[in-house]
C-alpha cells in the first residue's frame, strides 16, 4: 500500500475497504429496487440486505435486538430524533463538557424557545465526566443526559458504564444517550451491558462506510416521537405512521447505495496495519517535541486515536501549523474549531482551535514516522 498521509479521519474515513464502493456501484448499476415496498426477486434482495446491514450495525454497537436499531443519514439527523423526540419541555439537559455541535446546536435551538435548560455535567480536567461528583448531582429536574462517548478533538473516551451507574445512584430515573460517532468501528461498545437508552453513529467515520448513512439505538421507542413522518411502504391504508420498528422512524426511502456500502465495509474490515502500541508511542513522541502542545486524554487508558496539537508559541497558528503540515509533507489534518466549541472551551483553545491528527487502521508504523518527521521539523522552524 502507497504511504498514507490522511490525518484526517475523526472528519471522514479514508480509505474505505474496496467492498464499500463495490456493493454502491452492484446496487446502482445492478440490483437497484425499492426497500421494503414489493415482492420481486430484486426488491427481496434489496430488503435482505438492508436487513443484514441493520444486524451487523446493532453488533457493532452491542446490542442484541436489530429491530430496535434505526437507519438515519448521519449521527446528527440520530441525534436530533431523540433531542426533538422526546417530551423534555420544562427539563433540564445534563451534557458533557465536550460535546458536538449535533447535541448543543438542537439543544440550544430548544432552549432559545423556552422548552427547556441546558446544564453541564461535573468534569475534571481536560473535559473528564466526574462521576463522583455526578452520583451526588441533583438530576431530579433531568429530562436526558447526553455524553460524547469519544471528544473528536482530544479522543478522551468517556467512562459510559460508570456514568451511567453515577446517574442510577442520584435516584433520578433519567435517560442516557451516547454519542458514538467518534467510537463506533474503533472502540468496543456495549448498548446493552451499559443499559444505555439511546446510542446515536455514524456510518461514515470508525465504521469505514459511506457518507449518508448512520443509525440510533432506541431502548424504549414508545417514549420517543418521530421526527419525520410519511410513507414507509406498510400500513398504506392509513393516514397514521405506523407504530413499530424500524418503521416508525425510517419514513421515506432510505440510503439503499449507502447501506449496501456500509454492509460491504462491515464484512470486509481491514486488518489493522499498526498496533495500538504503535499509536501510543506516537503520541508519546509527539509530547516530547519542542515547541508543540498536545491535546489528549489525561491518561493512556482513556485514549482514542484521535488528539491535537498547536504551536506552543502564540504568534503561530493552528492555520500555520497545519497549513505548512500539508503544502511541505503532504500530511493532510483538519484545522479549527472541529464543530466543538465547547470542546475547545474546556481545554483552553477557543478560539482558535487546534490542529487535529486522527488515524485509522490503514496507516501503518512508516506513516507514523513520516507523521513524527513532519511535526519534527515543522516544530523546529517554529522554534527558529
Amino acid at each position: 500500500m502507497e504511504p498514507l498521509n490522511y490525518f484526517d479521519n475523526a472528519a471522514t474515513s479514508f480509505p474505505k475497504p474496496k467492498e464499500c464502493g463495490d456493493e454502491v456501484l452492484r446496487y446502482l448499476n445492478t440490483v437497484g429496487g425499492p426497500y421494503g415496498r414489493s415482492f420481486y426477486d430484486r426488491a427481496l434482495e434489496v430488503s435482505r440486505t438492508v436487513e443484514d446491514c441493520r444486524e451487523l450495525t446493532a453488533a457493532e454497537i452491542g446490542a442484541a435486538d436489530a429491530d430496535r436499531l434505526i437507519f438515519t443519514s448521519n449521527a446528527t439527523h440520530a441525534i436530533n430524533i431523540v433531542l426533538k423526540g422526546l417530551n423534555l419541555e420544562g427539563r433540564e439537559v445534563w451534557i458533557s463538557a465536550l460535546e458536538h455541535n449535533a447535541v448543543t446546536r438542537p439543544l440550544k435551538f430548544l432552549e432559545d424557545k423556552g422548552l427547556l435548560r441546558i446544564k453541564i455535567l461535573p468534569s475534571k480536567a481536560g473535559g473528564l465526566v466526574d462521576t463522583e461528583a455526578l452520583s451526588k448531582t441533583d438530576l431530579s429536574g433531568a429530562g436526558l443526559v447526553v455524553v460524547c462517548h469519544v471528544s473528536n478533538v482530544t479522543g478522551l473516551i468517556q467512562p459510559v458504564a460508570d456514568i451511567k451507574r453515577a446517574i442510577y445512584n442520584t435516584g433520578a430515573a433519567v435517560p442516557l444517550m451516547i454519542d458514538a460517532a467518534q467510537s463506533a468501528g474503533h472502540l468496543e461498545i456495549r448498548t446493552d451491558q451499559w443499559d444505555i437508552d439511546y446510542a446515536a453513529f455514524t456510518g461514515h467515520k470508525g465504521l469505514l462506510g459511506p457518507t449518508g448513512t448512520g443509525g440510533l439505538y432506541i431502548k424504549d421507542p414508545s417514549v420517543l416521537e418521530p421526527l419525520i413522518n410519511g410513507g414507509t411502504g406498510s400500513r398504506s391504508d392509513s393516514w397514521e405512521t405506523p407504530g413499530f420498528l424500524p418503521d416508525r422512524f425510517e419514513a421515506g426511502t432510505p440510503n439503499i447505495a449507502g447501506l449496501f456500502g456500509l454492509a460491504g465495509a462491515l464484512k470486509n474490515k481491514p486488518v489493522p496495519r499498526h498496533s495500538r502500541e504503535d499509536f501510543l508511542s506516537l503520541l508519546d513522541a509527539v509530547k516530547a517535541l519542542c515547541g508543540i502542545s498536545v491535546y489528549a486524554a489525561p491518561d493512556a487508558g482513556l485514549q482514542s486515536e484521535v488528539f491535537s496539537i498547536t504551536a506552543e508559541s502564540a504568534q503561530v497558528s493552528p492555520s500555520d501549523v497545519g497549513m505548512k503540515l500539508y503544502r511541505d509533507y503532504g500530511i493532510e489534518t483538519r484545522l479549527g474549531l472541529h464543530c466543538a466549541p465547547l470542546a475547545h472551551r474546556t481545554i483552553g483553545t477557543f478560539p482558535e482551535g487546534t490542529v487535529r491528527i486522527s488515524v485509522s487502521p490503514y496507516h501503518s508504523p512508516g506513516d507514523f514516522e513520516r507523521l513524527l518527521n513532519a511535526l519534527e521539523n515543522t516544530a523546529s522552524t517554529i522554534r527558529a
